[in-house]
């Protein structure tokens, strides 16, 4: 790219230099420095430019720029912001990702650099708006979406804007509410409720009451009645219609090519890579999503004119709100290469080595500070990631034909690469036992063989219910807590299994299986006792490399041959290893060219064999993904800036590490999701493959929920305690807000591990009183029983079910686990199909309790039993209660023989009828009939 410093703005001389965040408002078509006290303070009718600096894993500095628009910003200001963005990345060096923000359809990664949201102000910054809005404050109604990022959007100050299915904000001079429609979902409730401390903190001086109104929760209630007459009074919420959706159809792509500041159609999806050509300028607009792409040749001018040119056809075409992003060439994002079929890995390297030296000899020529520009920090040093220890038990089993034999523990760490094995690692954990459980495919091993390890790994999974943690492991990307599990670990040639020597046998190929008598020269791989490992190779000189430490095994000796770009620490891991393969053997050690002639001959005579420093790979940081879509080509949409928080128990997530692929599955997921872990893995290095180079071959884990070994959460800030509450993070929240105990329950591994065992007392009991339990389900009350049979495929709810009272379920975690299925007659079959393995607590507690007579402490005289009484007399702590009732069923039901609330009472106080009532869950029932003091 030409670069002219006097076409860049001097506002952003020596900026991105620090990790952070740097903010201009546009003011009189100039960009005018934002203070730190001001950041996540938008005006509608003002224009920002935000620098968001990150340090990568490797070093170097990652920039991002945004424009944000205001709803009410002129048409000039907006032109401003565009072509200023430009600029500004013109001066860290031509390589930052350019988004276009709009006020309201802000992206994901925008509103994480704001957490926990942004709430737009009226005006202009220069209105002095601050000042008018300190003296008076309006009464404002808020809608709050999203379960990750929360986007809070204004609304009319009506009835009318109300929904069952989302959240509201009231934001009121002395009060701010919460209303929870009751169809919304319990994350997005929680996400609600930080923004409703936002507002607090940032609009009541952390000053203001906060109450929290349920749809549908009685008037009697004082927030509740104090919330609708902020309306006039209590209404019934209307049923709505589908909303329009206003967002691009996604009808497939199209590529223009820009020529004099005009657009040429140069093709439609699938694009190829070849396409695109340095000198120009394209624009990719894929619907909701445009992207504007510059080659490296390119002028500052050139790049400026592509901004307008996408600005136009946005104008032209599109919504005011669709995104646009701009990406050089060599610094791609994955959503960009995603609209391509396949994206060589090596383009983007090479471009941003050879990119960034250029331009910042360029720029220091001109008088710019570059310090940074290239690399923020060295890399840090090694890191050994959190293993698993050595306290715990390990099993090792080769596959051999259908079944699997088990190895002794002299032997464990040998693999051999025409073999598959499986390796179960059980250790102390928050249960009594966790467990580890490895399938290892060798490089040569057949496809039959492979096929029966899952199998029986799936097997050996199902009998232990689900409990371990899952890996799938191809030779020659072993993790280092895999290796860890030997301390010594060696892949030989050759194998032992019945399929692989069927192989060979077919194929005509020598068996090169591995024997200590014969000459064997081994790679030496890690630096110290969690990647210690060895590979067989062949035994000739050409298999030498002088970045590495090689174990070279004759007959009678051990030589241990050490590269001169060798480190000390591989050295000492090949001393480790050796006595492995020939533990009465002393292993003599050998500088590279120093080699004796025994040492050539062994290996068939001296040749040439690479002998440059190898150069080590930079680390790349770990992505988070949701999977959006479980189809054949598997959707997914990256979370940025992720934390824990991110985990949401309905949801399916991959954590890519490229090194490793971890399949999260939330224990609100369907039994199917929970099924299809590894094929999500796979699915999603295919696409990977494609785009980033990665290998195919890299380990797969999948991991439930609550079961997150150290492994996984070393790549989170983790908060263990999170673990105790069943997937309701907004009654965690709550309580913290109210300053109540946190509704803490045991440690999900625990109470894991205690149902499964009552689970499994249960099974040897009478199968008379189990169909007696199943019968009684189908008889009465079907969707209660539904709830209870299938609470069994969500592990988070199994403790409160089988331990607790109904009463005592959390309502967010019943809310999840009907969710998940839909509809009850597949639910039903689904329960049934589990009905043996559901132990007598829960069939007694959720089906039974609701099926049989209500035993009452007092006899009910004869003349009472189909009478009715007063509301008065029947609430707790009544003045004049009524003597002889079942206390435990104030308000009736219709299953019961008596009838204490007429219907015309029961309507009034509850605000609908009985029918509508018992089609309640019990835990909302008891809700009610709390609010109403009927419990």
């Amino acid at each position: 790219m030409s670069v002219s410093m006097k076409n860049v703005d001097v506002a952003f001389q020596n900026v991105g230099q620090k990790v952070g965040m740097e903010i201009w408002r546009i003011e009189n078509f100039n960009p005018v420095p934002v203070p730190k006290s001001g950041h996540g303070r938008f005006y509608s009718r003002d224009s920002y430019i935000i620098l968001k600096t990150t340090a990568l894993k490797s070093g170097i500095l990652h920039h991002d720029i945004h424009f944000w628009l205001g709803k009410d910003t002129t048409q000039d200001t907006e032109g401003t912001a565009s072509m200023k963005s430009v600029e500004l990345d013109a001066a860290l060096g031509g390589r930052a990702v350019q988004h276009r923000e709009v006020q309201g359809h802000e992206t994901d990664k925008f509103l994480t650099y704001f957490r926990p949201c942004i709430i737009p102000l009226q005006g202009s910054f220069s209105s002095g708006y601050i000042k008018i809005e300190a003296q008076k404050h309006e009464t404002r109604l808020f809608m709050s979406k999203g379960k990750r990022v929360v986007r809070v959007t204004e609304v009319p100050f009506a009835r009318s804007s109300l929904t069952h299915e989302d959240i509201f904000i009231l934001d009121t001079k002395s009060k701010i509410f919460q209303f929870n429609g009751v169809k919304s979902n319990i994350h997005e409730r929680a996400k609600a409720l930080d923004a409703v401390q936002y507002i607090e903190h940032n609009y009541h001086e952390g000053k203001c009451d906060i109450a929290i109104v349920e749809d549908g929760k009685l008037v009697a209630d004082a927030d509740t009645g104090e919330f609708w007459a902020q309306f006039g009074g209590y209404a019934p919420i209307p049923r709505k219609g589908a909303v329009e959706d206003d967002s691009q159809a996604e009808l497939g792509s199209t590529m223009f090519l820009l020529v004099d500041g005009k657009l040429k159609e140069v093709g439609s999806s699938p694009f190829k890579r070849e396409t695109l050509r340095t000198e120009k300028c394209y624009i990719l607009d894929c619907g909701a999503e445009i992207y504007v792409w510059a080659g490296r040749e390119t002028s500052l001018d050139e790049r400026k004119n592509a901004m307008l040119a996408a600005e136009d056809h946005i104008t032209n075409t599109k919504t005011s709100h669709t995104h646009l992003t701009r990406v050089i060439e060599g610094f791609e994002p994955w959503t960009f290469k995603s609209n391509f079929d396949v994206w060589p890995s090596s383009t983007g390297t090479a471009v941003s080595e050879e990119g960034r030296g250029k331009v910042a000899a360029l720029l220091k020529q001109q008088g710019f500070n570059v310090k940074g520009l290239i690399k923020a920090a060295p890399p840090a040093k090694e890191v050994v990631p959190p293993l698993l220890d050595n306290s715990g038990k390990l099993k090792v089993w080769r596959v051999m034909g259908d079944s699997k034999t088990q190895i002794f523990a002299e032997e464990h760490g040998k693999f051999y690469s025409g073999d598959c094995y499986i390796v179960l690692y059980t250790y102390p954990g928050d249960r009594k036992e966790d467990y580890l459980l490895c399938s290892w495919f060798g490089k040569h091993s057949t496809e039959k063989d492979q096929a029966v390890a899952s199998s029986l790994a799936g097997a050996m999974t199902d009998s232990m219910r689900g409990r371990p943690i899952l890996a799938r492991i191809i030779e020659g990307k072993e993790p280092a807590q895999f290796i860890a599990l030997f301390q010594k670990l060696i892949i030989l040639k050759g194998g032992h299994s019945p399929g692989y020597k069927d192989m060979i046998a077919t194929k005509g190929i020598e068996d090169e299986t591995y024997s200590e008598t014969s000459v064997a020269l081994f790679h030496v791989h890690g630096t110290s006792f969690h990647n210690a490992h060895a590979v067989q190779v062949n035994a000739v000189a050409t298999s030498l490399n002088s970045s590495y430490s090689f174990i070279l095994q004759t007959e009678t000796s051990l030589l241990l041959w050490y590269g001169t770009f060798g480190t000390q620490e591989e050295q000492q891991v090949a001393a480790h290893l050796a006595t492995f393969l020939k533990p009465d053997t002393t292993a003599k050690s050998l500088k590279e060219g120093s080699e004796p002639s025994s040492f050539w001959s062994a290996l068939g005579g001296k040749s040439e064999y690479p002998s440059q420093r190898e150069a080590k790979e930079a680390e790349k940081d770990p992505r988070l993904f949701v999977c959006t879509s479980m189809t054949d080509t598997l959707e997914v949409i990256e979370v940025f800036n992720y934390t824990q928080d991110d985990l949401v128990g309905d949801d399916v997530l991959i954590l890519c590490t490229y090194g490793e692929v971890f399949i999260w599955i939330g224990q609100a997921t369907s039994s199917r999701e929970k099924k299809q872990g590894f094929s999500y893995g796979q699915k999603y290095l295919e696409r990977a493959s494609q785009l980033e180079g990665i290998s195919q071959d890299i380990p797969i884990y999948k991991i439930l929920e609550g079961c997150e070994p150290s492994f996984f959460t070393c790549y989170f800030t983790w908060d263990a305690t999170k673990n105790t509450v069943i997937t309701n993070s907004f009654d965690r929240k709550l309580a913290l807000l109210q300053g109540r105990p946190i509704p803490i329950v045991e440690p999900l591994q625990r109470r894991l591990s205690s149902s499964l065992e009552k689970i499994d007392n249960a099974a040897s009991k009478s199968s008379r009183r189990i169909e007696r339990g199943i019968e009684n389900a189908r008889r009465a009350h079907r969707k209660s029983a539904v709830s209870a049979l299938t609470s069994i495929f969500n592990l988070s709810t199994i403790a409160d079910n089988s331990m607790n009272s109904p009463s005592q379920i959390s309502p967010a975690a019943s809310t999840d686990s009907r969710s998940t299925y839909n509809g009850a007659d597949e639910k039903f079959s689904l329960s049934l199909e589990v009905s043996s393995a559901i132990s007598e607590d829960i069939l007694k507690v959720d089906v039974e309790e609701k099926d049989t007579e209500p035993v009452s402490t007092m006899e009910i005289d004869e003349t009472q039993k189909h009478a009715t009484f007063p509301y008065e007399r029947l609430k707790a702590g009544a003045k004049n209660p009524i003597s002889g009732i079942d206390i435990t069923r104030r308000e009736v039901s219709l299953y019961d023989l008596q009838s204490y609330l007429s219907p015309s009472d029961f309507q009034k106080i509850f605000y609908m009828d009985r029918t509508q009532f018992d089609e309640l869950p019990k835990w909302k029932q008891d809700k009610f009939k709390k609010a109403v003091d009927l419990f």
